[in-house]
């Protein structure tokens, strides 16, 4: 052959590619209980559908003209199928120098995500990575100005693809930064920590002795700060979990979301949902419990669940189509709205609205949580952040009231336009403040001159409650419709079904970009 001489050498450089960070690197990785990248991109990926890119970059080693060594790039990145969807892959390899970005062999971080912009396929980072190294100044002779080629062009990437980021290993610097900067993440229990600075630098800027992962491990970033979406107790339950999230979506906003295949009826009137509300007012009951009645069966996938828990978000199929859906949880806090839970929504609604998915509401809004220590964390401006969150969605919303909306937390369910709807059930029940803390300030002094306060306030309590009942409201058309609880399915179905010929003249990317 006549190019056998260089044939034999792009073997012998594929393989030098396939040895990463070399045996002992391997094996370190191992012992801290996690893959290489390369096992990482087995198991995540459809069977032989990886297609490197850049395979063949690093730091060769030459005696004379003959190539003796090569060090791989610590970058791994290409084009792979995720149940049958083209994606592009950005990997890290710890094992090359700790995966340290600015020890990487060129843009091949900046190439992928380009990559994912022009071709508009969904982006998934696999990030096992540190951010720079002072060992980099010495080997350039310099400093240098902390600019990235990569990071630019990541705001337009969010508005316009699924980007996904599964955190599995210690990850700091740009790589922390980079795992929020996707629309869902992931870490694993035990072997996974976030942090901008390690310990080392912890210990130089503040002189605190710390461990890396009371640093920065499940409990600050999933528990703590909600940096971290989910939480995967193996690589292998990561992976699932980003594949799941992304079956929901769009390979970009061009495109509507995929409809599955569901063999729930669509028409099912599920009579648990009768007695699922109870009729005592601060009694609570399960959340999930509702969501699994209405929504196609085992389809629910739960963001964030261990942060803002007092509502609860996720993706979720009716009759196949996908769609976001919340629901308050009265066994945190009530129900009401934090900073944290506002947070979540906030987020949740982009994501929502950048890819096309109707939202359904299940209401039970007690209004935003108050007292000193929300006051502290700045409530009203968050509040404040999550009407205009509402107010800006375009996409078609579905609210049903199951108990309560009160306040202007209560006023974060509908939008002025757009394809809206609104339903309540009979146990529905609403106002711009509860009637016990409203009777106190507002028959104050009428309560403080009676002869019996507590009689007093009983019987003006008493009063305003036979005028709460919902059918009032509806006499009234300020609650547009109220439903049998068991009809609620059919009618979600129907709502979703019809959405999609709204949804269609919306592709595109939306009028406000995504902001993580």
């Amino acid at each position: 052959m006549v190019w056998e001489r260089e044939i034999e050498e792009l073997r012998r450089r594929r393989e030098f590619a396939q040895q990463m960070g070399g045996e002992a690197g391997i094996a370190e990785q191992h012992r801290r209980g996690k893959l290489t990248i390369r096992e990482r991109i087995e198991l995540l990926t459809d069977e032989g559908s990886f297609q490197e890119i850049g395979e063949l970059a690093g730091v060769a080693t030459y005696q004379g003209n003959e190539l003796q060594d090569v060090r791989p790039s610590n970058r791994v990145i290409g084009l792979a199928r995720l149940a049958d969807r083209k994606v592009v892959l950005n990997g890290g390899d710890f094992t090359v120098r700790g995966g340290a970005s600015d020890a990487s062999i060129g843009d091949k971080s900046g190439h992928a995500q380009k990559l994912a912009l022009g071709w508009r396929l969904p982006y998934v980072r696999l990030l096992d990575s540190t951010g720079g190294s002072v060992k980099t100044f010495e080997k350039i002779g310099r400093t240098y100005i902390p600019t990235n080629p990569a990071t630019p062009g990541i705001e337009d990437l969010l508005s316009r693809v699924p980007v996904v980021a599964g955190v599995l290993g210690s990850v700091a610097g740009l790589p922390a930064v980079e795992a929020c900067l996707a629309h869902f993440n992931v870490m694993v229990r035990g072997t996974s920590q976030v942090f901008p600075g390690g310990p080392p630098v912890v210990k130089a800027a503040l002189g605190i002795d710390i461990t890396k992962e009371d640093l920065g491990d499940e409990r600050t970033q999933v528990f703590g700060s909600g940096a971290i979406d989910n939480l995967a107790d193996s690589e292998e339950e990561a992976f699932a979990m980003l594949k799941q999230f992304l079956s929901y979506l769009p390979d970009n906003v061009w495109q509507m979301p995929p409809r599955g295949d569901t063999h729930d009826d669509p028409g099912r009137r599920e009579p648990s949902l009768l007695s699922a509300i109870p009729r005592e007012k601060n009694k609570a009951y399960d959340p999930r419990a509702i969501l699994d009645a209405v929504l196609d069966r085992d389809s629910f996938f739960e963001i964030t669940p261990h942060y803002g828990r007092s509502r609860i978000v996720g993706l979720a199929r009716v009759g196949g189509h996908p769609v976001g859906t919340m629901i308050n949880n009265p066994n945190y806090l009530g129900g009401s709205m934090n900073v944290a839970a506002g947070t979540k929504v906030i987020r949740f609604l982009q994501l929502c609205d950048t890819f096309h998915l109707p939202m359904v509401y299940f209401a039970d809004e007690p209004g935003f949580m108050v007292g000193p220590e929300q006051q502290r964390q700045g409530i009203v401006r968050a509040g404040a952040k999550m009407l205009c969150a509402t107010l800006r969605t375009r996409m078609p919303w579905l609210t049903i009231i199951i108990r309560q909306l009160y306040g202007v937390a209560g006023q974060c369910h509908d939008r002025p336009s757009g394809m809206f709807r609104r339903v309540a059930w009979p146990s529905g029940h609403w106002g711009s403040m509860h009637i016990s803390g409203g009777v106190t300030a507002a028959y104050r002094r009428i309560i403080r001159e009676s002869d019996d306060p507590l009689a007093k306030q009983k019987e003006i309590e008493d009063r305003l409650e036979a005028l709460a009942s919902p059918f009032r409201t509806a006499e009234a058309f300020n609650i547009e419709e109220i439903i049998d609880p068991r009809e609620t399915r059919p009618m979600v179905c129907d709502f979703i079904d019809t959405a999609q010929g709204v949804l269609e003249t919306q592709l595109g990317p939306g009028p406000t970009p995504y902001m993580p």
